[in-house]
């Protein structure tokens, strides 16, 4: 039986009032343009222009969303991505910059982006991107977190416990995409199905990502249990978790 992309449907969200960082060092386009466009749409926008101010903000109040530009005064963007994936995998993430190049782009979704986006951006777009993010924030929010063998999703699924109680820690990208063969087992999950659990945007989507993101899960979980992780790969097909 293979699991179909309807099994991993998400949750919309209903509240669209989303807290949104912008960290942009370009103070007139933090200020004049991104920033009052934003709260046009609804968001609830705070803007910085440092990676310090940043940190200094995280200490007292966590957004939703950080959008965040590569080319920092005192920060790598690509850096800074990977630590707010590592650190607070609740947190989207979305790069805005002008470096354009397909390998940029492939870095910062592979770092732990959620979206990569290039300057000069379409506001519109810019705001459909944060509506579809939140919307998978909340669906992330809502699932029943399954417990099979052994093997189950704790602390509202971001955190993986093996059958000897290791606990792996699990990012933005990890978590629904183990939610999503977790809740088939035994069954064969579509590589389409997969990537319709990571993004909105299946169509642009490299399914070169999903096949580097579960050859990182897999070597995050063998470096943290003995218990071997059984999903495996089904050519042609997709993945099968099959304890």
């Amino acid at each position: 039986m293979i699991a179909t992309v309807e099994d991993c449907a998400v949750i919309v969200l209903q509240n669209t009032s989303l807290r949104v960082t912008v960290l942009e060092d370009d103070a007139v386009l933090r200020e004049r343009i991104l920033l009052p466009r934003l709260r046009e749409q609804g968001f609830d926008v705070v803007g910085l222009g440092t990676a310090a101010a940043l940190e200094r903000m995280l200490a007292t109040r966590l957004p939703d969303i950080v959008v965040l530009d590569i080319g920092l005064p005192d920060a790598d963007g690509f850096v800074l991505a990977q630590s707010l994936r590592s650190r607070f995998p609740a947190i989207g993430v979305v790069m805005l910059t002008g470096r354009h190049s397909p390998h940029d782009k492939v870095r910062g979704l592979v770092e732990g982006a959620d979206a990569y986006l290039t300057k000069p951006v379409e506001l519109g777009l810019l705001a459909a991107t944060l509506h579809s993010l939140g919307r998978r924030l909340q669906a992330a929010d809502d699932e029943v977190v399954p417990a099979i063998s052994g093997w189950r999703l704790d602390g509202n699924g971001w955190r993986l416990l093996a059958p000897c109680g290791q606990p792996v820690a699990l990012t933005r990208s990890e978590r629904p995409l183990l939610y999503c063969l977790m809740q088939h087992p035994g069954e064969v999950v579509g590589r389409e199905t997969l990537v319709a659990s990571l993004t909105h945007d299946a169509f642009s989507f490299d399914m070169h990502r999903l096949d580097s993101l579960i050859h990182r899960l897999r070597r995050k979980i063998a470096a943290a249990s003995t218990h071997p992780f059984p999903l495996s790969a089904v050519h042609g097909a997709g993945y099968v978790f099959a304890p």
